[in-house]
């Protein structure tokens, strides 16, 4: 088998890895909080959530893995580029361990933050900094930091309106409020799918390019059967679920109702699709954890349990640093090692 072909399986392989792991550490950012008020048994939740999460990355079409793909580093710029390829397999690996490491104590993570972070260190130490594109990053980080403020607000404004509207009525409102709150898990689970599964996407595509395996032609960057591999890929990972994350999550921010799940997820899922529009990779992580801290702090701010909140924040912000570095750790060993073998 050719040498080309079989390191480009290789990166596919390990990019549908990463995709799994992301979708097992972001179950718990889908049916986390329908499964903490008992809206759906984790079976159900965890089933219609693959579904949709599989809908949302096939049909959303593919802004997100552009962005990825070529508004990080320009794969043309190393197309050929053997040192190229050791800047993808240093950044899936950093990444990768990154998830599930965070996954196996429990933190939910960022794919983006890991991959974006990934990208940068391994691309510095390759080709210093002009290889990096500083202004897409710039803009990608602000939406990165802003997004889960966004959804933190929002979801505390539906909580005030959810009650507004709400007051006076019986005890049966909360078989509405169940109701509600299982179309917007499910409404995260398809959001969540238009934009995590289309990393993956993104670094696939960006991989293949580089290796001369494919040339996008007009306005097809990412071919269909990559598409096809990551909806199945992360659909899978959120089938199988991350319990430790969905608890921390659905159980250790908040005491959550229907009434909050209902807010948080519906917040959440409209800046994930806002975002997504853009072409903008967002952390559906943090989103959600901003959105359930927004309808516990509705409710009183003394509810949430800010205990929690900031190992969530601490691992948001050394997630990219960390995986830099990681990445840079890689990429060196993996250019020493290809020079100690002759190739």
């Amino acid at each position: 088998m050719d040498t080309t072909l079989l390191i480009g399986i290789l990166i596919v392989v390990l990019a549908l890895i990463f995709d799994f792991s992301n979708g097992f550490n972001d179950s718990a950012n889908i049916v986390a909080t329908v499964i903490g008020t008992r809206a759906l048994t984790p079976a159900k939740a965890i089933l219609f959530a693959s579904i949709f999460e599989f809908i949302g990355a096939y049909f959303f079409g593919t802004a997100v893995a552009k962005t990825i793909g070529k508004g990080i580093i320009d794969p043309m710029v190393i197309t050929g580029d053997k040192y190229g390829i050791i800047i993808i397999f240093a950044t899936v690996i950093s990444a990768a361990g990154w998830n599930v490491i965070c996954t196996v104590f429990g933190f939910p993570i960022s794919a983006s933050h890991a991959l974006i972070g990934g990208f940068i260190g391994a691309g510095v130490v390759a080709g210093g900094l002009d290889i990096v594109q500083w202004k897409n990053i710039l803009t990608i980080f602000i939406f990165l930091i802003g997004a889960p403020v966004a959804a933190l607000v929002s979801s505390f404004f539906v909580t005030k309106m959810a009650y507004f509207f709400a007051r006076g009525t019986t005890p049966k409102i909360n078989k509405l409020f169940r109701f509600l709150e299982i179309c917007a898990s499910m409404g995260f689970a398809l959001s969540h799918g238009t934009n995590d599964a289309q990393k993956t996407m993104g670094i696939i595509t960006f991989s293949l390019i580089v290796l001369g395996l494919y040339t996008p032609v007009g306005d097809v960057f990412i071919p269909n059967w990559v598409i096809i591999a990551c909806a199945l890929s992360i659909s899978l990972g959120i089938a199988f679920g991350g319990k430790a994350v969905i608890k921390t999550i659905g159980m250790n921010i908040f005491k959550i109702r229907h009434i909050n799940g209902f807010s948080a997820q519906s917040a959440g899922a409209v800046v994930i699709y806002l975002a997504t529009i853009f072409g903008l990779p967002v952390s559906s992580t943090h989103i959600i954890s901003g959105a359930v801290m927004g309808t516990g702090a509705a409710e009183r701010v003394k509810a949430v349990r800010w205990g929690s909140s900031f190992n969530i924040f601490f691992v948001w912000l050394i997630t990219m640093p960390a995986t830099a570095v990681v990445s840079c750790i890689i990429y060196f060993l993996l250019k020493n090692g290809v020079k100690f073998v002759g190739w």
